[in-house]
């Protein structure tokens, strides 16, 4: 069988999360060499998966050409700066993967510049597609010239944007990922919460700086009532004062359970923290922080017209704004409405899905295609 690339952006842990769920899913016989600036934020990988480190496409190192700084950037690229070696050595070793090897497909989660390296060596690819406005000619070249799109996501959550040429290439995939959630009770106990208590919980994830802290302080306050905890980092400022009922946890290993321990959750719409939500089937304010092509917040609109998130545009700046969004997202939960977004089995259906796109792409190809090329 021909192997499989995967590019994965380093960003967050959510591109690393899906693509070990599609690894566990892909048979065992399909080699899967995934390629990453980072390969300490991955989950457990099975055998016939490896990851080759590349460096960053998008860190300086400071070996950088300074004189070529100011070169314009067409619209057709987005991350392309020129003078920088270590863009060369990922590209390189990318394109040599492709020459070697005679791969059945690439999976670019997400960079439309790896799609369109691909695409000019030959080699079919699927984009990962994500929320966003993606109009420009940068986006729009990756998603023409791909085999097939990979949504992480339900149906129900795309764009009521994006063109039939587009639509026809999705494979939704929502839940792909994550690992089922815990029950309430059972997380609650594991935490040592009490039963009974009315628990908040403010998740602020690593793709960007996270939230602050003084508008958590004012929510904390706004309702006294609850136990308010946060998971991840906080940004700190000067001028904020905190109640008692706020706890700060820091990074953790149990996100997953308090989530599903909590009465209220107060999130960004990062595509792993969305789900792991949505599956709990927790009351949820979703509050969308700045991404490239304000990612989260076309997201923020999707979840709002699925009716599975009260969206606001930021934290609310006083108390009673937070007692309206909190009642706002309590009155409008619908924990049904939230987990049906979820397939259980995502990963294996993506991964069907991958072989199918593979078998007909390749159908009646020579088996000895590589080394008739090579002659």
């Amino acid at each position: 069988m021909r192997p499989l690339g995967y590019f994965v952006h380093h960003q967050g842990r959510g591109h690393a999360e899906r693509c070990a769920a599609l690894a566990h899913a892909l048979p065992p016989t399909r080699e899967l060499v995934i390629f990453c600036a980072r390969d300490d934020i991955f989950p457990a990988l099975p055998d016939h998966a490896r990851i080759v480190t590349i460096p960053s496409l998008f860190e300086a190192s400071g070996v950088e050409a300074q004189g070529l700084a100011d070169l314009d950037t067409p619209d057709t690229l987005h991350c392309a700066p020129v003078g920088w070696p270590g863009i060369r050595e990922a590209m390189g070793t990318i394109a040599h993967w492709f020459r070697e090897t005679d791969p059945a497909l690439m999976i670019c989660d997400v960079s439309a510049e790896i799609a369109q390296l691909s695409r000019i060596c030959s080699v079919p690819h699927v984009k990962v597609l994500q929320h966003g406005d993606r109009s420009d000619p940068g986006h729009v070249a990756a998603y023409r010239g791909a085999l097939g799109l990979l949504a992480p996501f339900h149906r129900n959550l795309a764009q009521p944007g994006w063109p039939g040429w587009m639509r026809d290439k999705i494979h939704f995939a929502g839940g792909l990922g994550i690992a089922p959630m815990p029950d309430r009770a059972v997380a609650r106990a594991r935490l040592g919460l009490p039963p009974e208590a009315r628990i908040a919980l403010v998740v602020s994830g690593g793709g960007g700086s996270g939230f602050a802290q003084a508008p958590i302080g004012v929510a904390a306050r706004a309702l006294s009532d609850w136990q308010w905890h946060t998971i991840g980092h906080v940004e700190r400022d000067w001028h904020a004062t905190e109640p008692g009922n706020l706890t700060h946890h820091g990074w953790v290993e149990d996100a997953a359970d308090r989530i599903a321990a909590a009465d209220l959750v107060v999130a960004s719409t990062g595509n792993t923290t969305c789900h792991q939500i949505m599956a709990a089937g927790v009351p949820w304010i979703a509050v969308p922080e700045w991404r490239y092509f304000d990612e989260q917040h076309e997201k923020a609109r999707a979840l709002s017209r699925a009716g599975v998130a009260h969206a606001v545009p930021h934290l609310p700046a006083s108390a009673h704004g937070w007692r309206a969004a909190a009642q706002a997202a309590l009155e409008s939960h619908d924990a049904a409405r939230m987990r049906a977004l979820i397939d259980p089995d995502a990963a294996r259906h993506a991964a069907d899905w991958l072989e199918d796109l593979i078998a007909r792409a390749w159908e009646g190809a020579p088996a000895g295609h590589l080394a008739l090329v090579a002659e």
